[in-house]
């Protein structure tokens, strides 16, 4: 098939084009590259550098593509930008949406929308399905819900097709360690270089930590479904505590964390229920947390050596 996917340089975006690659799709990109890089693409995708506010770039992207499927990954995604700048968040989280659902209704094109799952439902009293409360503790998450709905109204506007997709907390290879999201990644950077890792507050706030590779079947699968909204998560808790725990027990690395004092706003419990991606999209996080993390270890260590 033909697709585009926007932020397809980045992290979660680069392993669904090379998903995408690896069943004979035409992939192109569209990425600004302020986080995505050229080098975590294949050769086979075609990148065009725009930002997917520029309409017009995005309406040439689509006429030369043509595409038949749509990955929306491009996003504003750090919660403390969010907060700072919540007019910078809305321009590129909906109103970058409403230019990419522009350009795929001219061309009868079917989205999948990368979304978010702790940061729409707030705090979680148990592993939240699809229809929980959206109580969002941030712009970031009240952009991506504002997109999500955007989705929604399109589909019976339009008749469309177009699917979100609310994750956990993605990791793996390819996410920066020194970005400011990412607490895998800032763990095992700080690891690899011998610094101290920190773990704000008393490190029992947990997360539904679900493996890139997994995020990316999740997300292909979508592709064969007719609209809906489906929770990508493992259905598991871990704690910073024990996600550090397992940290240093994978890379055999006997460093002490800092404890330091916590954020003020940040979830103490974020969990979602797979049960609707499992049953209608025959969708399962196959990936242990061991297993995820070892991964991501030996690409951090890879590319130190390089």
């Amino acid at each position: 098939m033909r697709a585009i996917v926007t932020g397809g340089a980045g992290f979660i975006g680069s392993h669904v084009v090379e998903a995408l690659l690896a069943r004979g799709d035409a992939v192109h990109v569209l990425d600004d590259l302020s986080n995505g890089k050229p080098g975590n693409l294949a050769p086979r995708a075609a990148l065009e550098v725009a930002d997917v506010r520029d309409r017009a770039a995005v309406d040439r992207l689509f006429d030369a593509a043509r595409p038949e499927l749509c990955f929306h990954f491009a996003a504003q995604a750090d919660v403390r930008v969010s907060v700072d700048r919540p007019d910078f968040d809305c321009e590129v989280n909906v109103l970058g949406t409403i230019s990419v659902l522009e350009a795929a209704r001219r061309h009868g094109t079917k989205i999948v929308f990368a979304s978010t799952g702790g940061a729409i439902y707030g705090e979680c009293e148990r592993p939240a399905p699809e229809d929980s409360p959206r109580l969002p503790l941030a712009p970031y998450g009240a952009s991506k819900l504002a997109a999500e709905e955007y989705l929604a109204t399109f589909n019976r506007l339009y008749g469309s097709a177009h699917v979100s997709l609310r994750f956990g907390n993605v990791y793996g290879p390819r996410q920066d360690p020194h970005g400011e999201a990412g607490v895998v990644a800032i763990f095992l950077g700080l690891l690899a270089e011998r610094g101290t890792p920190k773990i704000f507050g008393d490190g029992r706030q947990t997360r539904d930590y679900v493996f890139v590779g997994d995020v990316a079947r999740a997300t292909l699968a979508a592709a064969g479904r007719r609209g809906g909204v489906f929770n990508v998560g493992t259905g598991r808790e871990t704690s910073v505590v024990e996600l550090f725990e397992a940290c240093r027990r994978v890379t055999g690395v006997e460093i002490e964390a800092e404890l330091v004092p916590p954020r003020p706003g940040e979830l103490q419990r974020s969990v979602l229920d797979p049960g609707l991606a499992e049953r209608e999209l025959g969708f399962h996080a196959s990936t242990g947390l061991d297993e995820g993390l070892l991964a991501t270890w030996d690409w951090i260590r890879e590319q130190e050596a390089a």
